[in-house]
């Protein structure tokens, strides 16, 4: 134990040297740039009183689930709360999970076998990643959002592959092609795999709705931790999907149930975002400021993740320590999450900032630049 207790503590002193060593901070006052409350709904008030008031009437919400969906965690709210999420987003099932990251590990350390090939973009998230070293199939990478290089990969597979891609990367901040994607994929009888984390709410039902590929699509996975400011995430496929991943998916198996507070603080905030579609019309607009003022970044004109890089960590660290004491809360990413060159603060705009906000922000990055 010592030993490994030395070795942790060498690792823990390189990344210090180099200023990556992570740490886990208080929340502090600032003009948020860096959370993925896109739209606003985890600071709305009367969100939050929309909530409160259907605790009020069932306080049972708040209590623990007890056990597995397969034992005594399969409630009433989470079987109506699945059922209204399929139909809303035009699948025939969906599978309700705590979190994005545990409906990845089900996904793709399940459906894929030994003989199967899971071929990923290389921004795809960690997530996946570590779900597929669960996995006995073979991972590939494609180039990012590279739909020649994809197609070389696929044309040289013999067995069964997945693809699998985000429709908005949370690092770069561009959009995917999908269309273009799905069609590689029906060409050559390969499942795709989409995760909509950052899309959702951003733009409506996510990107697979917007373009009607529900048929195209063997798993949509769905987060509500970003746009919808609550948690977990439902994975969208149909019921033969759904039946394999019940039967032996690990992640899902032998995991007790979230309590019903969280199923019902995603399904009132569907029926929210139906009644205040004026939050996604406020972020494009407040997305428009910030590109207008000409920095230059890899991002989407429409993404809410606006990507400035700087590839030089020390810099890097002096521009968000620089943004911090004007007030300004942004997150620097640094090498080795993302490639060395390309590290990156990476900025999230939200339906709440002000233009002048905006403004100021981005004259204080081209100062420094």
């Amino acid at each position: 134990m010592l030993k490994n207790l030395n070795r942790f503590q060498e690792a823990l002193c390189k990344r210090e040297q180099a200023g990556t060593l992570r740490t886990l901070k208080q929340k502090v006052e600032g003009v948020d740039f860096y959370s993925n409350d896109y739209l606003g709904l985890a600071r709305s008030k009367e969100f939050q009183n929309i909530l409160l008031e259907k605790i009020n009437k069932n306080p049972q919400l708040l209590s623990g689930s007890t056990g597995s969906r397969l034992i005594s965690g399969n409630s009433k709210v989470v079987a109506f709360t699945e059922n209204f999420i399929a139909e809303k987003h035009q699948f025939s099932s969906a599978l309700l999970f705590p979190s994005g990251y545990n409906a990845n590990l089900a996904l793709f350390s399940t459906l894929p076998d030994r003989h199967d090939t899971i071929i990923v973009d290389e921004q795809i998230h960690r997530s996946v990643h570590d779900a597929c070293t669960m996995s006995n199939a073979r991972k590939l990478k494609f180039k990012h959002n590279d739909i020649q290089h994809l197609e070389s990969i696929l044309e040289r597979q013999t067995g069964h592959c997945y693809i699998a891609i985000e429709s908005l990367y949370s690092m770069e901040g561009d959009l995917a092609p999908i269309c273009e994607i799905a069609e590689l994929a029906k060409k050559y009888e390969a499942a795709l795999i989409v995760d909509e984390a950052h899309a959702f709410g951003v733009f409506g039902n996510g990107l697979v709705d917007q373009y009607g590929l529900q048929d195209r699509v063997t798993a949509n996975v769905i987060t509500y931790g970003k746009a919808l400011g609550a948690h977990g995430a439902a994975i969208l496929c149909n019921d033969t999907v759904k039946s394999y991943l019940i039967n032996f998916a690990s992640p899902f198996i032998y995991t007790t149930s979230a309590q019903d507070f969280q199923w019902m603080s995603i399904k009132t905030g569907y029926d929210f975002l139906e009644y205040h579609k004026e939050f996604s019309i406020l972020l494009q607009e407040n997305i428009k400021i910030f590109r207008s003022h000409g920095l230059e970044s890899p991002s989407s004109e429409t993404s809410p993740v606006q990507s400035i890089i700087i590839p030089d960590n020390q810099k890097l660290k002096s521009l968000q320590e620089t943004l911090s004491k004007e007030g300004f809360l942004t997150y620097a990413i640094y090498s080795p999450t993302v490639k060395e060159g390309t590290e990156r603060l990476r900025i999230c705009l939200h339906s709440f900032n002000t233009e002048t906000e905006i403004t100021r922000l981005t004259e204080a990055i081209i100062d420094f630049i």
